[in-house]
């Protein structure tokens, strides 16, 4: 989604001029999904980024690493600009994989001309590379991490580099369409849950770090684009299953502004002990 005040620049937000409902919807439900490019939210909707700068911090690690996995890639546009920032400090061999069909054949499109292969694995698959393979594994919204796979392709001294989904994250549009939810539904994600799960993988988290950030919605069709391009946030929706609260929705925004809902963001950063360096030794 576009930026309101993002890591690789600011944006000014605006509300689009009253337009017809049914043209919205259209606009929503027509645009495509393949990918995580979500230029398309431009002037319709805003993600504050993290403080951070993900791609941007990956693109440094790319530049120090010799062997590079980047996990559930989407459509690789995280990646390539990271690759982008390192130039030819890059790490001579990176790897990427996905699990989506229309991702993997949009991130072959965009990784190739780097010399990046990409591999189709599902998403909770054991990852298909050999024991201690990678010296940097990094991931951006990883739909569940697997630290015991993660720790496995690490190289000792490895490293674990990545952004994750944090808990409630845009809930307050999930529950406008599903009502209240469990509050164990809230607890999902947890990053110190994540951090007991990494240590139990052998993993030593050297990092975490969460953030909270604003997001606003300023057209129904940005929601319905929203909706169907993270199919995970309402599953199964359609513009025919929830019309009617779609119609409410627009009513509410016209009437009173963008939609506001907030998103939830965990830095990981992780390494594989070395045991050749001793306890004490520095990542």
């Amino acid at each position: 989604m576009s930026a309101g005040r993002s890591s690789d620049g600011d944006r000014a937000p605006h509300r689009s001029l009253r337009r017809d409902f049914d043209d919205l919807v259209a606009e929503g439900a027509a645009a495509p999904t393949e990918g995580w490019d979500f230029s398309w939210f431009e002037g319709r909707a805003t993600e504050a980024r993290p403080s951070w700068g993900y791609a941007r911090s990956m693109g440094e690690r790319l530049a120090g690493a010799t062997a590079v996995l980047d996990v559930q890639t989407g459509g690789g546009e995280v990646l390539d600009f990271a690759l982008e920032a390192a130039g030819t400090r890059r790490a001579p061999l990176v790897v990427a994989t996905e699990g989506w069909e229309p991702n993997v054949a949009e991130a072959t499109r965009l990784l190739r001309p780097r010399g990046v292969p990409v591999v189709a694995s599902a998403d909770d698959a054991p990852l298909p590379f050999a024991d201690g393979a990678f010296d940097l594994v990094v991931s951006r919204h990883p739909v569940q991490p697997h630290w015991d796979e993660l720790a496995r392709v690490l190289a000792p001294g490895g490293t674990y580099f990545a952004q994750h989904v944090g808990p409630a994250s845009v809930f307050e549009l999930i529950e406008y369409f599903l009502g209240p939810l469990p509050q164990e539904n809230h607890r999902h994600r947890d990053p110190e849950r994540e951090r007991a799960d990494a240590e139990a993988a052998g993993l030593e988290v050297v990092g975490l770090r969460t953030e909270r950030l604003r997001m606003e919605f300023f057209d129904v069709g940005a929601v319905v684009h929203f909706l169907r391009k993270v199919v995970w946030m309402v599953p199964g929706f359609t513009v025919e299953a929830y019309r009617d609260r779609l119609r409410d929705l627009h009513e509410r925004i016209e009437a009173g502004g963008p939609f506001v809902a907030h998103s939830s963001r965990h830095l990981f950063d992780a390494r594989k002990p070395d045991a050749t360096r001793g306890p004490h030794a520095k990542p």
